[in-house]
């Protein structure tokens, strides 16, 4: 049986909802952020009841989401139909929106299942109450991408780019070698607090970015130097990644560290024969 839960909070200005769903030996989380009149993210439609008394009762005008995955997108419906406000997504996601969702049962068991919405297209920055900001391409977990940047407070809401230091599943269609891309791009920007959609509140959002890209670059590195060295890339998984994952086996391989390995080597192969 689903345990669900939520917490609501408010830190330097920024109001959240973090949506908790857990089964077994299972536990995912969300967040949904308000700040300066924007709404950034929405959470899963499996906590609507949860996070309604967040998105229903808070004083804003617009909503921007980071990508189309349905624990990010999953109340959009809901708001919707209780305010006539703009909804922006990146526009390579804008007619998938209109469309019911299409993604395996165990991510429907945890998210529940996103009703379509009208989504306009997300530009490269926008204007809240008092402030302008960057929307940044960071492409890698989903193509569609992106994170947002208060050039005013210098706070960044950086959607899924972080999400822990150390990263040790990804999902199949993941990217390894665009993350780094993106982590890299977003380092050159002048950024101080993180708010993360699943980590929350990172107060050095910098130094934490930075500690996962050079994670991510060794982990790299590693991978390329075995591969030259003649192992295939399932001797490489049982050296580099040890450990196995429950949500591995309950996603039917949809995240596995496995794909860490092959995202590397993919890029690597692709480089060679361009």
């Amino acid at each position: 049986m689903l345990k669900k839960s939520i917490e609501y909070g408010e830190i330097n200005g920024v109001s959240f909802a973090n949506g908790t769903v857990s089964f077994n030996a299972i536990t995912l989380n969300v967040y949904s952020y308000m700040v300066d009149g924007v709404l950034i993210d929405t959470g899963a439609k499996s906590l609507k009841k949860q996070f309604a008394p967040f998105l229903l009762s808070k004083n804003y005008d617009q909503v921007v989401i980071t990508h189309h995955h349905e624990d990010h997108t999953g109340c959009a419906a809901l708001i919707e139909k209780d305010r006539n406000i703009p909804i922006y997504i990146h526009e390579m996601s804008v007619n998938d929106c209109l469309k019911p969702s299409d993604y395996p049962l165990y991510r429907k068991l945890f998210w529940g299942k996103r009703d379509p919405f009208k989504a306009k297209p997300l530009s490269t920055s926008f204007s809240s109450r008092t402030a302008k900001w960057d929307v940044i391409e960071t492409p890698g977990h989903a193509k569609d991408h992106v994170a947002f940047l208060n050039r005013n407070t210098g706070q960044l809401f950086s959607g899924d780019l972080f999400v822990q230091p150390r990263t040790k599943v990804i999902l199949r269609n993941e990217s390894i070698p665009q993350i780094i891309a993106s982590i890299e791009h977003v380092l050159t920007l002048d950024f101080g607090e993180m708010y993360c959609c699943h980590a929350g509140f990172v107060k050095n959002g910098r130094k934490v970015l930075e500690q996962k890209r050079e994670y991510l670059l060794e982990l790299k590195q590693k991978v390329l130097d075995l591969y030259q060295n003649g192992m295939n890339p399932s001797q490489i998984h049982q050296i580099v990644m040890k450990r196995k994952y429950p949500i591995t086996k309950l996603s039917f391989g949809e995240w596995d560290s496995m794909h860490i390995i092959t995202s590397i080597l993919n890029e690597s192969k692709q480089m060679i024969s361009n």
